[in-house]
């Protein structure tokens, strides 16, 4: 019976995280356009404020009706909560930038999806120190997966320049986001961690928003501010602010309880094929043989890293 309700328990959680990258991919054309029209960083910034206030009132109903389990209590229990959404929110923060800043300094857009995804990579391996063991069939899922990425992310020759090594640094923090967020999942309540998470990805968002986007001359902060004017600016910030953020990010946290990071990681791999998917669907853009293929890679990687085998074990013993 306990089988049977953890089984349970991590198959909805899959679907969380899978529902997560579902939103996160047709995000996609929404943080595109958003950067564009307000600057990359006030666009980070303003959406994680955004996702941060959407939670305030969910919380305040979940208090309401009682459905949050581990709503904090003591100031042991505030000082847990309060640590876990700061590094998480310090983490996120330092790999959206880091992956603004390497999309603005040149890396195109395929290859910038392709090394953050090497997050896949790097939370297994640093899992190794945390002890967070995994069975074969998820590291053969983590290679299948990354043949794919490479398929469907990169169109051209693959040579490494300083704004990508700014990615793969953004892998590296996603990595790290993603085993805080494991870390302390289980210690409090999802939605208030997510939302201080949001508040501090703003927060420290907005120092390179000022120096970066708005500038230090009235011109500068003029030319910056008008970009408010225009309506059409709102739409994906409020879409990425109120689902990117306050939705699927909520949606991550939740969905990590009980999940080994590497798994959800590949799970939330799948925000390449959504966004792909959605450019097909969306924006009328063709999909090729190689696209495809790299598409039912990923979706193979992640199936096969749902199956319940041992871990693999690097003692000598």
């Amino acid at each position: 019976m306990i089988k049977s309700q953890d089984t349970r328990l991590k198959q909805r959680n899959s679907f969380l995280l899978v529902l997560a990258a579902l939103i996160w991919g047709f995000a996609f054309v929404a943080q595109s356009t958003g950067g564009n029209a307000v600057g990359p960083y006030t666009f980070n910034c303003i959406r994680s404020v955004i996702g941060g206030i959407v939670l305030l009132p969910v919380i305040k109903l979940s208090d309401h009706m009682h459905w949050s389990r581990k709503k904090p209590v003591s100031r042991q229990d505030w000082r847990t909560l309060l640590t876990g959404g700061i590094s998480c929110g310090i983490a996120l923060s330092i790999a959206s930038n880091l992956q603004q800043m390497g999309i603005y300094m040149g890396s195109p857009v395929g290859k910038a999806g392709f090394l953050t995804a090497c997050y896949m990579l790097i939370v297994p391996i640093l899992g190794i120190f945390l002890k967070r063991k995994c069975g074969w069939n998820v590291w053969l899922g983590i290679v299948i997966a990354v043949v794919g990425l490479y398929l469907l992310c990169i169109k051209g020759s693959f040579s490494v320049q300083f704004s990508d090594f700014l990615i793969l640094l953004c892998a590296l923090a996603f990595a790290i986001q993603i085993l805080t967020v494991d870390h302390y999942v289980d210690m409090v309540d999802g939605t208030r961690m997510a939302c201080i998470q949001f508040f501090v990805c703003g927060l420290t968002s907005a120092i390179p928003m000022i120096f970066m986007d708005m500038g230090l001359s009235v011109s500068e902060i003029s030319e910056w501010a008008s970009a408010f004017a225009d309506p059409y600016a709102w739409i994906p910030i409020l879409y990425a602010g109120a689902l990117s953020c306050g939705v699927a990010y909520t949606l991550q946290i939740i969905g990590q309880r009980g999940m080994n990071p590497t798994v959800a990681s590949l799970l939330m791999s799948l925000e390449s094929v959504f966004s792909t998917l959605a450019g097909w669907m969306l924006l009328n853009e063709a999909l090729s043989g190689r696209e495809i293929l790299g598409c039912v890679l990923i979706f193979i990687a992640v199936v096969l890293a749902q199956l319940r085998i041992k871990p693999l074990s690097f003692s000598s013993k």
